[in-house]
């Protein structure tokens, strides 16, 4: 009984091993034969060739044509020349060699390179002529955010400054030297700062070049406008916020009239007027001759 049991659990173990080797190489033949991987193919983009600097015009040695295997950047340029080429055109931020020459860096075909190439449209670019004291040590540098502040004397009050709040928070699209550099590339240093404003802004740094002008470096991640009263020397030695009007009496508070109280007062009594005096009565003279009487009367008053 032992021997039979042993017997049939070899066979089967023997038969499914046959089937298994069976169905493995079905499997086998069945399957496709493995094929080489297909690498993907390189897509060739503008590059840039040396370091691009801003308001610089791309000339055919700046820039040639590379194999780039990534992932294609969003507004790649993939032609040298032509209409949707990148020579021609401005330099609108800094571009690192062998870096691919994106459009977004780029002024649009046409507009050319420099100062112009970056002012957005409906905006404008004022120069504004400082020293190393008002434009902060040479500190306000391009990209950089600056608030306008104006002195001048204003009476009264002395010398008063006060920083304008409608030119607060402005970009500085040049300051200290110019876009290129000279023959040894060396910064050329200059007396100007350009400043990014509107139109109704370019007007209001207009007047305010004929006075004193000094701006302020803020952080350019505090977009907050700060609404001052401005200050004067008259107040830096008294104390307290000075008065701006042009005439300190207008718009002050205007004396109130004394309250009237409730009490009734009583008018004063008017002077009776005496009565005239009567005149004194007549003195009578009777006068009797006879029958006949006569009288007289005598009033004292001068006839």
């Amino acid at each position: 009984m032992t021997r039979r049991f042993v017997g049939v659990l070899l066979f089967a173990a023997a038969v499914a091993l046959a089937a298994s080797v069976l169905l493995y190489q079905m499997l086998i033949r069945r399957a496709p034969a493995p094929t080489a991987a297909v690498a993907p193919a390189a897509v060739q983009l503008v590059v840039a060739v040396k370091d691009l600097e801003v308001g610089s015009v791309i000339k055919p040695e700046d820039v040639k044509l590379a194999d780039w295997n990534g992932a294609i950047p969003n507004g790649a340029i993939m032609k040298v020349d032509g209409k949707d080429g990148a020579i021609g055109r401005g330099v609108m931020s800094p571009i690192v060699a062998q870096e691919p020459v994106l459009a977004s860096r780029l002024a649009l075909p046409g507009a050319g390179g420099g100062l112009a190439a970056q002012i957005p449209k409906g905006m404008r670019a004022v120069a504004i002529r400082l020293n190393d004291v008002s434009s902060v040590s040479g500190f306000v540098g391009t990209g950089q955010h600056v608030d306008v502040m104006i002195s001048g004397n204003r009476g009264m009050q002395g010398t008063v400054a006060k920083t304008v709040t409608t030119l607060e928070d402005l970009e500085v699209l040049s300051a200290g030297q110019e876009l290129k550099k000279d023959a040894e590339n060396k910064p050329v240093m200059v007396g100007t700062v350009n400043l990014l404003v509107t139109p109704e802004q370019a007007e209001q740094l207009s007047l305010a070049s004929a006075m004193n002008i000094q701006l302020v470096l803020r952080n350019p991640l505090d977009r907050e406008i700060a609404r001052t009263s401005g200050s004067s020397t008259k107040t830096l030695f008294e104390g307290g916020r000075p008065d701006l009007r042009q005439n300190p009496s207008e718009g002050a508070e205007q004396p109130r009239a004394p309250r009237l109280s409730a009490r009734v007062v009583k008018p004063a009594p008017k002077e009776v007027e005496a009565p005239p005096a009567k005149p004194p009565e007549p003195l009578v003279m009777e006068i009797v001759s006879g029958t006949h009487k006569t009288e007289i009367k005598f009033t004292g008053e001068a006839k």
